[in-house]
């Protein structure tokens, strides 16, 4: 037989679940449950209207930068071929070698034009060069993030002689003039394995790119992680690991360096159109890329040697630059203040 106390318990009992589901529904009748931080961050990306555009751009870029040899193919040319010497086009070209059609040879056959001088393909030296200058920035944001990651957690975290020795290291690293180093030391990381008379392989040139460009590009992550750091390991939930017997490894890796990936993705999508921008001086100036790998910078170098001739031939890689490099930078935005709502944008 049942006694009135536990009767009363089980009407408490159920009365508690009634206001319990009384407050997980919402004013339209349906009900509501806990979301993670990771959904909460994604509904207020998606509300968002310039990131999600910004998204799908940069989406387009990486598509169509994987799909390149597909496109190419449909499309039916290829960067390499020297059209203006095919019979199929036997006036691609006038005699100043300059494209004979409106716009730099814009046609049905041509999509974007033509190459002044040698009758190259635009379109498909675009979409290579794309795949080119992607493939590169993301191997080299990469090695630069995890990089940086490592030694600013590294300082942060242990202090004392490691971060000040760390932090020296990283101040003669930041000291170096980025843009005359690039020049004066790519010849020197080529000689180093080809001789001057022989041609450097283009596998060999991007290894050194990305070699020269990692080898300045990681100090700006590691002083954001490592001030992130020193943040966070006097924190509360970082004593309380340590009290508890947790090893340094499973704090790092448990406890710190969860609570710094919002500042570390942020820094990673500013870093990467940096590196494409990087990478394409370095062609433009001559040291990087050359004939006949595509690549964005070279586009630019042909195009400011014939810009007064055929000026068409620099809008659309520019503008394919320009579109890219601004998407990405408001995607890193969108992405900052999805993660941080208190930014009030």
């Amino acid at each position: 037989m049942t006694s009135p106390i536990e009767i009363e318990d089980e009407k408490a009992s159920v009365a508690l679940d009634k206001e319990t589901a009384a407050k997980n529904v919402g004013a339209d009748g349906k009900s509501l449950t806990g979301r993670s931080p990771g959904q909460l961050m994604w509904a207020r990306f998606k509300r968002d209207r310039t990131g999600v555009i910004s998204a799908c751009v940069v989406l387009f870029f990486f598509v169509v930068a994987a799909l390149a040899p597909v496109i190419s193919a449909v499309y039916g040319k290829n960067p390499y071929t020297l059209y203006a010497q095919e019979p199929d086009y036997p006036f691609l070209l006038d005699d100043f070698a300059m494209p004979s059609g409106p716009f730099g040879g814009v046609s049905s056959e041509f999509w974007f034009g033509v190459e002044p001088n040698l009758g190259r393909d635009v379109f498909t030296m675009l979409i290579y060069g794309m795949r080119t200058s992607l493939f590169m920035a993301l191997v080299l944001t990469f090695l630069c993030v995890l990089t940086g990651v490592i030694i600013g957690m590294i300082g942060g975290y242990f202090g004392g002689r490691v971060d000040y020795w760390l932090g020296r290291i990283t101040d003669f690293f930041l000291s170096f003039p980025n843009q005359l180093f690039f020049i004066a030391f790519m010849p020197i990381v080529t000689a180093l394995f080809v001789s001057p008379t022989d041609e450097t392989p283009t596998y060999l040139r991007a290894v050194a790119i990305i070699l020269v460009s990692w080898f300045l590009g990681w100090m700006g992550m590691a002083r954001l992680v490592r001030s992130s750091v020193l943040s966070l390991r006097e924190r509360e939930f970082v004593e309380a690991a340590k009290v508890s017997g947790a090893s340094r490894g499973r704090i790092v890796r448990k406890e710190i360096l969860p609570n710094i990936v919002t500042p570390i993705l942020v820094q990673g999508t500013y870093m990467l159109p940096s590196a494409i921008l990087s990478i394409a001086f370095l062609s433009y100036v001559g040291v990087g890329f050359v004939e006949p790998t595509p690549d964005w910078g070279r586009m630019f170098a042909i195009g400011a040697r014939l810009y007064e001739q055929d000026p068409a031939f620099m809008v659309f890689p520019g503008v394919s630059m320009v579109i890219f490099v601004l998407a990405f930078n408001l995607l890193g935005d969108s992405v900052r203040d999805a993660f941080d709502p208190k930014t009030g944008r």
